[in-house]
């Protein structure tokens, strides 16, 4: 399989604070990719744990490995937008530094991608807690419209890859949420069609003090990118809100 995706750089973003129970896990797992042309770009936060020591130990063992450090702490948006710039890969990728891929996510996601021409992809993924146990799996469809977009956020970001040769580098609006789903919707609007890989290939951790835990505020903060950001009318919001309301509320019984 992996000959015939061969000699495309992917380059991953990895914004790190603070993760020092977590990041060799999540590094790992980039490393023990079967496809083996990426490059891992990682920008530590001004942690005040061990986190960017781990970062060094690695980055002294595997040239792929690329480690910044924040002068002054930036926030994960900024971060990941450096992080952006200083790709060299043909395609972006992103994990964040305390969730893991599974080792074939981006053979398999490279080949999809070229089967379906796509400019975007996203696959499944499984939400795990703080030890890796299941709680749930996120299921995506084939081929994300706008529309199906307003109604479920399918892209879960550590799943996401783009080929940047085709629609450039994407940065993420200043946002204290819900920045990867705006970033999204503003790339939907230019490719038309998202697809989705129907197989979980990541976990992501949920931990309790994990930006997107409080749901009354995501709720909040889902409205709000409907009225303020997508400018839809109220009936079009409220339409639209309903899904997302029925699918938070299922996400959370499916443990």
């Amino acid at each position: 399989m992996e000959n015939r995706i061969h000699n495309e750089l992917v380059s991953i973003i990895m914004p790190v604070y603070n993760v020092e129970k977590y990041i060799r896990q999540s590094i790992e797992s980039v490393i023990n990719q079967t496809y083996k042309d990426w490059e891992l770009l990682i920008m530590d936060d001004c942690s005040k744990d061990s986190s960017y020591q781990i970062m060094e130990e690695y980055a002294a063992k595997d040239e792929r490995i690329k480690i910044h450090r924040a002068e002054k702490n930036k926030g994960v948006v900024k971060v990941r937008n450096s992080l952006t710039q200083m790709a060299n890969g043909r395609y972006i990728a992103f994990l964040d530094s305390d969730d893991l891929w599974m080792n074939e996510k981006l053979e398999k996601q490279l080949l999809f991608m070229k089967e379906h021409g796509a400019k975007i992809s996203c696959t499944e993924y499984t939400r795990v807690n703080e030890t890796n146990d299941r709680i749930n799996d996120i299921i995506v469809i084939e081929r994300i419209k706008y529309s199906d977009l307003l109604k479920n956020n399918y892209l879960g970001c550590l799943t996401v890859m783009y080929d940047a040769s085709a629609i450039g580098k994407r940065e993420f609006k200043e946002r204290d949420k819900n920045e990867d789903y705006v970033l999204w919707l503003d790339i939907i609007k230019d490719v038309k069609i998202i697809y989705g890989l129907k197989e979980k290939l990541a976990m992501y951790r949920v931990l309790s003090n994990s930006r997107s835990s409080n749901k009354i505020d995501a709720a909040k903060v889902r409205w709000e990118i409907y009225r303020k950001y997508e400018k839809l009318s109220l009936l079009k919001s409220m339409y639209y809100f309903t899904f997302y309301a029925v699918k938070a509320v299922t996400k959370n019984l499916k443990k």
